[in-house]
Parts: C-alpha cells; sequence; structure tokens
C-alpha cells in the first residue's frame, strides 16, 4: 500500500497565464497611447484616403468583378477603421449630443425669454412682475459680500 501521495499539478494554467499576460499588456499599451492616437487616427485616415482613391481608379465600369471587388474594399476598410477607432468615436458622439442638447436648452430658454418679453409688452401686470422681480434681483446681488 502506498503511504505518499505526490500530486503535482501546477496551480494555474500555462495558456491562462499567456493570455493574461496578453490582456494586461494590451491595456497598458493602449492606456498609454492616448496622445499616439491622434497621430494614428490622421495616418489611418490617410490611408483611407488613398485606398479610397485607388478604388476609385480600380472602379470600371465595363467589369463588374472589379466594382465588386472595390466596394468590399471599402467597406472592409470603413468597418475595419470604426471598430478600430470605437471608443473615440463613441466620445465624440456623445460630446456632440450633449453639445447639441446644450444647444436646442439655449433656444428654448431665449424663445421663452422671446415669449416672457411680448407678454410683458402686451401686458402691464406682466411688466410690472418683471420689474419688481429684476430689483429684488438687483437688490439680493447688491447685498452679496464681495
Amino acid at each position: 500500500m502506498t503511504s505518499f501521495v505526490h500530486i503535482e499539478h501546477p496551480a494555474s494554467h500555462a495558456g491562462v497565464d499567456r493570455v493574461e499576460a496578453a490582456v494586461r499588456s494590451a491595456r497598458q499599451l493602449r492606456a498609454g497611447s492616448r496622445g499616439a492616437r491622434v497621430v494614428a487616427a490622421v495616418l489611418l485616415a490617410g490611408v483611407l484616403a488613398a485606398a479610397i482613391v485607388l478604388a476609385d481608379h480600380w472602379f470600371d465600369p465595363r467589369d463588374a468583378n472589379h466594382l465588386l471587388a472595390g466596394w468590399v474594399v471599402l467597406w472592409v476598410t470603413a468597418f475595419g477603421v470604426g471598430g478600430f477607432y470605437a471608443p473615440t468615436i463613441r466620445k465624440l458622439a456623445i460630446g456632440l449630443r450633449r453639445a447639441l442638447q446644450a444647444r436646442a436648452q439655449r433656444a428654448a430658454l431665449a424663445r421663452s425669454d422671446e415669449r416672457m418679453w411680448q407678454a410683458a409688452c402686451s401686458d402691464p401686470r406682466v411688466m410690472a412682475d418683471l420689474q419688481s422681480a429684476i430689483s429684488r434681483h438687483e437688490g439680493a446681488a447688491s447685498t452679496l459680500p464681495k
């Protein structure tokens, strides 16, 4: 009968360790490349423009095979660029949405102020309310510590 059992299994799998190390290095590379992204975006835009020019020269209306291949290359490139820069595109879209929402809010406030002013011009009671609100605001602003 055996009195000792030696099981020498590693605590972690070598393949899993390699994948985890690759993910860590990819995260570090991505975190450190914020400034380089702009240069890469410009270079990629140049490559995309060159691909579009080449695809345009490659298109021959008499040959449908080149037309199909050109469109395939063009769309693969476009989707590849979109996938590669998805986080940057998402940030730009969020910033654009916020800017448009702020602009719409300012426009709505300006329209509301204009309607209020038109009502005040036609109704002396509304004008009196506006003048008292303005005087209260000026009085409160003058009592604030400087």
